[in-house]
């Protein structure tokens, strides 16, 4: 009944692998050489790109994929028709105004001009020196390799590009509401995943991302009055100045030099983002492990004090994400003023500013949070969304509560407000299976409570199935054991199992790839001179075990276990201060589950889950007497 997540904090010293533990499990590796020159006038940009691209894969791979992300800002894309076409497109990047007394809302994508629109066009690809066709479908280039690519060899792929940044509408862009210049994200062409499953050349179409594990080592050309934070690590600080230099070191510019070139390296990451303005205030501290803390942020005295409020709390962050789940592995941080809301990259996370201190907390924590669950545990945005954002939504928020010190009563579910999305979602009679495909969902809302709500339930009731202590264990071994490869959900569910003794693939299914839901009753309570009969009901199609409290007239409890036969195994008792009983197994194809309690006391009132853990649709038939 008690709130014990936050008391849980195990501490980490664990060394850095980079193996996945799956035997035969290989990955992709790319190492990318870029130059950018940017006119921060027109906002267009030239790029050249160096990739050697190493096929650890078993397959002769004939042909390759780039995504070109900045040709979805385009009108008559397809997450221009997307937005047109869905019921609750993203408010962020649609117009509404009243037309025949009636409210329309239009595509800020398909109203776009030639100026305004975002592209990468590509100029040449040569696969090491010899031209290659190449054909560009939408955000994808299609490219027939010149030489097959067998396993275990390499090639270098030699691109040169040219760019247009659109205007500010979703993830990345410029001149965002809040004035922010350049949002650079999803900005350069990116080689499409290849993995066990094949190509993941998806479309752009608003969703989130997977990408090739590699190096980055990039040279940016921009205006000198321009501060960037970015991924990775600047390597010519103290040329640069604009607050990167070390302390005893003075950086003075000739006036006539008009551009400046920033040159970054980042090591072992699967994206490259960065953000530039010309009013930035740029602030650094220390934080846990010397990692550097860096803060970017508009040069307005209502920004300020917010932005300075955050830094020492984004420092309590990195400690209670690296106790909880794992060291962070880099050495720096950027937190970025720019976008449209929040949104993780490597070593990076772009958002707006213009929040109160809570909220900048609030959305820096998710971010932050992002850094162990997409950018060292990458998994596959496209097909299990829900891993990256509930996970992080779930730690994030047990963060928060710790460092905003905020208190629950004992009998309150901390995270009540994700059940109560996922009640509602239900309540819709529109969810679809967590195993739908990101781009595919029906409306943005299901998909929302689906990634971050019913994703981070997976985990708190998982909580109750196996124990909190065994789910926080499972984990920091799910984090020790894959980061820096692609996990999939059967590798958390088997690390579950591992951590725990449990069988646990019933589990995985049913919540994941079905839309079943949980609804156990107390069906009859019959008081007899051999004791008190109850029967339960399981009226919903998902299989759980129970925890259950008896309240005896002389106001004492004793607890009841009933375990679900598909786990093969019984939880350790969560209410140790209560005499428990363990009764048999509940076979899932009984619909109902007969136990009696011996003579000798009356019983007062049972209650189903009292932790309310577990995302029971009906709560009106988890008590005795029946009460709402």
């Amino acid at each position: 009944m008690k709130r014990i997540f936050l008391s849980i904090v195990l501490c980490t010293s664990t060394l850095f692998a980079q193996k996945n533990p799956n035997p035969g499990y290989w990955q992709q590796h790319v190492d990318y050489k870029m130059d950018i020159d940017m006119d921060v006038k027109n906002f267009q940009y030239d790029g050249k790109q160096e990739l050697v691209y190493t096929n650890n894969s078993p397959d002769t791979l004939k042909r390759v994929f780039y995504h070109l992300y900045f040709n979805a800002f385009q009108p008559g894309s397809a997450m221009d028709y997307r937005l047109q076409t869905i019921s609750d497109p993203d408010k962020r990047m649609v117009r509404s105004f009243t037309k025949d007394n009636k409210t329309v809302k239009e595509s800020k994508i398909s109203t776009l001009k030639p100026n305004e629109i975002g592209y990468i066009n590509v100029l040449e690809l040569k696969q090491d020196g010899t031209k290659v066709n190449n054909k560009v479908v939408g955000t994808i280039l299609e490219v027939d390799l010149a030489k097959p690519l067998a396993p275990g060899a390499k090639t270098k792929l030699d691109m040169t590009f040219k760019g247009q940044v659109p205007l500010q509408i979703r993830r990345s862009g410029r001149n965002s509401d809040e004035g922010v210049a350049l949002s650079m994200s999803q900005w350069y062409p990116k080689l499409a995943e290849y993995d066990f499953e094949g190509w993941h050349a998806d479309p752009y179409i608003g969703r989130e991302f997977h990408g090739v594990w590699g190096n980055f080592d990039v040279k940016i050309s921009i205006d000198k009055n321009y501060t960037i934070g970015s991924t990775g690590y600047l390597q010519n600080k103290n040329e640069i100045g604009h607050g990167y230099q070390d302390k005893d070191v003075t950086v003075k510019h000739p006036k006539k030099l008009k551009k400046l070139t920033w040159h970054f390296v980042a090591p072992n990451v699967h994206d490259f983002a960065w953000g530039a303005d010309n009013e930035f205030a740029h602030d650094m501290i220390l934080g846990p492990n010397n990692v550097e803390l860096h803060f970017f942020y508009k040069k307005d005295k209502e920004y300020s004090e917010r932005w300075k409020l955050l830094q020492p709390k984004t420092a309590d962050l990195l400690k209670f994400f690296n106790e909880n789940i794992g060291e962070y592995p880099y050495k720096q941080y950027s937190v970025i003023q720019g976008g449209d809301g929040g949104m993780e990259y490597p070593m990076a996370t772009l958002i707006t500013g213009n929040r109160s201190s809570a909220s900048l907390i609030g959305v820096t924590a998710h971010e932050l949070a992002h850094m162990w669950f997409q950018h060292n545990l990458a998994t596959n945005e496209g097909k299990h969304f829900w891993m990256d954002e509930g996970f992080t939504s779930f730690i994030s928020d047990l963060a928060v509560s710790q460092i905003m010190e905020k208190k629950y009563q004992e009998d309150e579910n901390p995270f009540q407000s994700m059940y109560n999305n996922y009640f509602y979602m239900v309540s819709t009679g529109k969810e679809q299976p967590q195993s739908t495909h990101a781009d595919r969902f029906d409306l943005n809302t299901i998909y929302s409570i689906s990634a971050y709500s019913k994703g981070a339930i997976f985990l708190t009731q998982l909580g109750y199935i196996i124990g909190n202590d065994k789910m926080m264990q499972t984990l920091q071994q799910y984090y020790n054991d894959y980061k820096f490869t692609h996990p999939t959900p059967n590798d958390f569910k088997r690390t579950a199992e591992k951590v725990s003794g449990a069988t646990l693939d019933w589990y995985l299914t049913e919540w994941t790839q079905t839309t079943n839901t949980i609804d156990y009753g107390i069906k009859t309570v019959e008081n007899t001179t051999k004791g008190t009969n109850i029967t339960l009901e399981r009226v919903g199609r998902m299989p759980m075990p129970l925890d259950i409290f008896v309240v005896f007239e002389d106001d004492s409890v004793e607890t009841y276990y009933i375990s679900n036969t598909l786990m093969r195994w019984n939880k350790e008792n969560p209410y140790k201060q209560y005499k428990r009983n363990v009764l048999q197994a509940w076979e899932w194809a009984q619909p109902t589950y007969n136990f009696t309690i011996p003579a000798g006391k009356k019983v007062k009132q049972i209650i189903i889950d009292p932790s309310q853990m577990m995302a029971d649709t009906n709560k009106e038939n988890n008590v005795y007497p029946a009460t709402k």
